[in-house]
């Protein structure tokens, strides 16, 4: 029998295998393509992990699976809720690590932001998960396992309006450097049968590990969001070292190739404002001129702090100078407001629980194209 990307022990995981997948394992248990439909139902769409509660399975089909097959999601370790409605949720993965999960209510719609690494290996200069350090990949039921808690924890009812109406690829990790079980657990977002999500409500937020950009394209084109954070390749090298790998030339080149088959035909550029380094009036005309010939939307994300950080957030007055300058070119500046920061909920702040490993670099960037 072939072993599904997603296993938990000896057996493999059902909440990770795409409908797909989960289809070839009950065809290979000798059931019927339609057993493995309901049974993907029960699990993402009615939040079940227990065999015996999917009631329209025969009896001995569900004393059949927990002998073969499990439905292991990721524990809870601790819940946090901020003052303005965002939550914040801590998950077990195993050997001493956590990742951390957020949902930001907004009034049209609840955005959960997605974990896909323990950790990162990027080492982004302001951000700090990459300050923590890099585990390991999360696998794809890891990965889906968030969208599931969340749905189960805030009570969701499937005959109601979806709680999670948006989820953004923008936790801890780089999403592209788990290429795999990231896009099987965005295919079970996508799927119908499972959390029917749009394609333009799923965002992938990238550093810009370009091979996998390209590849993404192909593959499962959901909206796009590029973490830029500087106008020019020189500052670029120090807060996104993998500019140094893949600088903004063939980044560009990249993301202008992947707007063609994207379901939103403009990137959006985060741009994460750092007094005195990345925020001066020269440097937004400069952002302006290397963004002229792409379609996109900038957003400003004032920094957040944590503790040993080497930088200061940009001034309000700063914020604005920049953001003028980028509407006086015609572009489309938001600046992001910060939510969930008195629970280190908010952009650039989730730490998670993680065990660094000394060659992190090395394990989680081998799986990427040269």
């Amino acid at each position: 029998m072939a072993v599904p990307q997603s296993v938990q022990g000896d057996k493999p995981n059902l909440l990770g295998m795409t409908l797909p997948e989960m289809t070839r394992f009950f065809a290979e248990l000798g059931e019927k393509p339609f057993r493995a439909k309901q049974v993907f139902r029960w699990i993402h769409h009615f939040g079940v992990d227990h065999f015996e509660s999917m009631t329209d399975l025969a009896k001995s089909l569900r004393e059949k699976l927990p002998t073969v097959t499990t439905i292991t999601p990721p524990k809870l370790m601790t819940s946090q809720e901020s003052k303005d409605g965002t939550r914040k949720w801590l998950l077990d993965v195993g050997t001493g690590n956590g990742i951390e999960v957020v949902f930001i209510p907004e009034d049209d719609r609840g955005t959960l932001c997605v974990s896909s690494q323990v950790g990162c290996a990027l080492d982004c200069t302001f951000c700090s998960t990459g300050k923590q350090g890099f585990n390991r990949n999360l696998t794809s039921a890891e990965i889906i396992g968030q969208l599931w808690w969340a749905n189960k924890a805030m009570g969701r009812n499937p005959k109601d309006e979806r709680i999670v109406s948006n989820v953004v690829m923008m936790g801890m990790g780089e999403p592209l450097a788990n290429f795999d079980p990231v896009t099987n657990a965005m295919d079970i977002m996508l799927d119908d049968h499972g959390y029917g999500l749009s394609r333009r409500r799923v965002t992938l937020s990238t550093s810009g590990i370009v091979p996998n950009l390209i590849r993404l394209k192909t593959r499962c084109p959901v909206a796009l969001a590029v973490s830029l954070h500087a106008p020019n390749d020189e500052l670029r090298d120090i807060l996104v070292p993998i500019n140094q790998k893949y600088p903004l030339t063939e980044l560009f080149a990249a993301i202008k190739d992947y707007l063609e088959a994207a379901p939103r035909d403009f990137v959006t550029f985060e741009y994460v404002m750092l007094s005195g380094v990345n925020d001066s009036v020269q440097q937004a005309h400069e952002l302006v001129k290397l963004v002229a010939d792409i379609k996109c939307k900038i957003n400003l994300i004032p920094w957040n702090p944590f503790p040993q950080a080497d930088y200061q957030r940009s001034s309000n007055n700063a914020i604005h100078r920049f953001r003028e300058v980028l509407q006086n070119a015609d572009l489309i500046v938001t600046i992001r407001k910060t939510r969930g920061d008195d629970i280190d909920a908010a952009c650039g702040q989730l730490a998670g629980q993680v065990v660094d490993k000394s060659n992190r670099k090395t394990i989680a960037l081998k799986s990427i194209p040269a």
